[in-house]
């Protein structure tokens, strides 16, 4: 099973941008489709972005279209979202999570990472 490794959160101002990446090792990270969640304090783990196994095709939440970019580079085993125009309310744990296919249930992903602290604030 693969393993994840989010990186890349911290604390930004409304308006900013921050790109998290998620490494994946010990398994076919290039066959993944691979996806990004978050959950906020008190709130359900929710969808945010979805990326097919080459990238061809992506999935956005509505809250995510026209902001976030998900993206992948196969060769790094790394999967990345690139998040502008962050506001208050995107402040979350994000998650990255590994799947056969791809999806925008979280039931759908079989692997996890650890997560990270993504905060906007002024």
């Amino acid at each position: 099973q693969v393993q994840l490794v989010e990186s890349g959160g911290g604390l930004v101002q409304p308006g900013g941008s921050l790109r998290l990446s998620c490494e994946a090792s010990g398994g076919t990270f290039s066959t993944l489709a691979m996806g990004w969640f978050r959950q906020a304090p008190g709130k359900e783990r929710e969808f945010v972005a979805a990326i097919d196994w080459n990238g061809g095709t992506t999935y956005y939440s509505d809250s995510a279209k026209g902001r976030f970019t998900i993206s992948r580079d196969n060769a790094k085993n790394t999967v990345y979202l690139q998040m502008n125009s962050l506001k208050p309310e995107d402040t979350a744990v994000y998650y990255c999570g590994a799947a056969t296919f791809i999806a925008s249930s979280g039931g759908d992903f079989g692997s996890w990472g650890q997560g990270t602290q993504v905060t906007v604030s002024s």
